[in-house]
């Protein structure tokens, strides 16, 4: 089996919300799918499954630090079978009034890096600045 290449995406987003809002609004189902605008399953339970845009994306919780950082595994529909789980690792800072989210995503295969780093604006930054606004 051949090495595919790995790629790492870090991002950083300030958001009409504190760092505690956020992180709540990440881990709960019902908010989350809200603010994305299509289903979501998510838990802080170690272990447990996570899914969203109809099993597009899914992985699982691996360990919550509340309110300040999550760690899951993670992959898209894009990723080959033959592909790791990539990590993502969310952690929430307060700045002044407003919420930071310090995205670090490890491991993705090369054949969906650009659509994972263009994905997180697409379907969550952009839609989570709508949700706030909207609130």
């Amino acid at each position: 089996m051949a090495k595919t290449k790995r790629s790492v995406i870090a991002q950083s987003v300030v958001l009409a919300a504190s760092a505690e809002e956020l992180y709540n609004i990440y881990m709960d189902p019902a908010l989350h799918a809200k603010a994305i605008g299509a289903p979501v399953k998510i838990s802080a339970k170690p272990n447990s499954p996570f899914s969203a845009f109809g099993g597009e994306l899914s992985g699982s919780t691996l360990s919550v630090v509340a309110p300040r950082l999550i760690v899951q595994s993670w992959r898209s529909s894009n990723f080959h079978s033959t592909d790791p789980d990539s990590t993502l690792i969310l952690s929430f800072v307060d700045k002044g009034r407003q919420g930071r989210i310090d995205l670090i995503h490890l491991d993705v295969p090369e054949q969906d890096y650009k659509g994972v780093r263009d994905g997180w604006e697409t379907w969550y930054w952009a839609p989570w600045r709508e949700y706030l606004a909207s609130r």
